[in-house]
């Protein structure tokens, strides 16, 4: 897969240092993913959350994170939207970032 926006990866692990290290390995894994479908996440992230309008939600660092993307299956383009505590997760409709 190709993962759009990596920088706001960073910008949120700089300002939550223990995000880095579970990101870099949620990052380096879906690189060498192939999905065509939400089920083939549910297949290696069964706690990933497959929302409406193809957005995907994943639990980071046990769930002390959440990382909310949007996948064009057809071109294999992840994109990443959010990245937040869940008490920041708790503030935005997923359906809508």
């Amino acid at each position: 897969m190709r993962i759009i926006a990596k920088k706001v990866l960073r910008a949120f692990w700089d300002r939550q240092p223990d995000a880095e290290d579970p990101l870099l390995a949620w990052y380096r894994e879906v690189l060498t993913e192939d999905w065509d479908s939400p089920a083939k996440i549910k297949i290696k992230y069964r706690s990933a959350s497959i929302i409406r309008g193809n957005r995907v939600v994943f639990n980071i660092k046990g769930k002390s994170y959440r990382l909310v993307v949007k996948i064009n299956y057809a071109y294999r383009i992840v994109y990443i939207w959010f990245i937040g505590t869940h008490a920041e997760y708790d503030e935005i409709n997923v359906e809508e970032v």
